[in-house]
């Protein structure tokens, strides 16, 4: 078995690599640039320079591998370029895996993807549009749609935890309510490294949480627990959290678009079946340990 990673240098794409690489599985990763990939290359990781969006370039890191795990996506831009890198991308990546007679495509979604959402942003509207094109592709597959990915060095929970640990009040999108089950990121690295070879995965769509599920409230009560802070909460509307997002969404550093409002202002963010549970039986890092291990 030999797995192409597309997006290996991002968030959860090195954690991917990690534990594919823990499994004794070869690996290729493309990468923008040589250096960007660097820090893959003492777990063994052969590097394919090139983008999704050249399809030279995909062809050939495509060639030679029996399996693909694709992680690349964006999450500001213009609707166009949700189009070009994240839907005509992935179409890149599976007209190649046609060509090389790749085994198995496995592809990062979302949770709370829809038909009811799907429009709600770009965002979402690409993922849709990339579940839709593995459907319909041909390739054995398999989808895995995360909640809230929380990490030590990436993802949310480090912002969340500095709002907590450095302000006495914290700003919370909304009502409050909105539930959600957050991950681990070696969690969600362990089912795809298990999702690239598991039969019983093939053709399925999976719901990956973590062992617990919190509303906002409880999120932020339960990171100033760990931090050992008292802290006040303070609802703002979503709708002016989104205006203001909005206005300065476009500025280096910003922490927030104003889609991304959307999505965390947006219905619940758990999952709906224990299918991923049942056919992986993988151990799931608790929120508390979470929150302890990226403070």
């Amino acid at each position: 078995m030999k797995v192409l990673v597309t997006g290996g240098t991002g968030f959860v794409g090195p954690k991917v690599v990690h534990a594919l690489r823990a499994e004794q599985r070869d690996v290729r990763a493309l990468v923008r640039r040589v250096e960007s990939g660097r820090s893959l290359a003492p777990l063994g990781v052969e590097l394919a320079v090139g983008d999704v969006t050249d399809r030279e370039r995909v062809g050939a890191a495509v060639g030679g591998c029996t399996h693909v795990v694709h992680l690349v996506a964006i999450i500001r831009g213009r609707p166009a370029d949700f189009q070009r890198v994240m839907v005509d991308g992935f179409r890149n990546v599976l007209d190649a895996a046609r060509v090389a007679g790749v085994q198995r495509v496995v592809l990062m979604s979302a949770l709370g993807l829809s038909e009811v959402t799907k429009d709600a942003v770009p965002y979402f509207r690409a993922k849709w549009e990339m579940e839709r094109d593995l459907a319909s592709s041909g390739l054995e597959h398999v989808i895995f749609r995360p909640s809230f990915v929380f990490g030590r060095d990436g993802g949310a929970l480090p912002t969340f935890i500095a709002q907590v640990r450095y302000s006495p009040v914290v700003t919370v999108i909304g009502d409050g309510r909105q539930r959600s089950q957050p991950i681990w990121v070696d969690d969600v690295a362990a089912y795809f490294a298990r999702g690239v070879a598991e039969p019983q995965a093939a053709g399925r769509t999976f719901e990956l949480g973590g062992p617990d599920e919190v509303d906002w409230d409880e999120l932020y009560l339960r990171i100033a627990a760990v931090l050992h802070k008292r802290r006040r909460l303070v609802h703002v509307p979503a709708a002016l959290a989104r205006a203001g997002a909005g206005l300065t969404e476009w500025i280096p550093g910003a922490p927030l678009t104003a889609d991304q409002v959307t999505m965390l202002a947006g219905p619940d963010n758990v999952v709906s079946s224990a299918a991923a549970v049942e056919t992986f039986s993988l151990p799931l890092v608790p929120l508390d340990e979470q929150i302890r291990r990226a403070a």
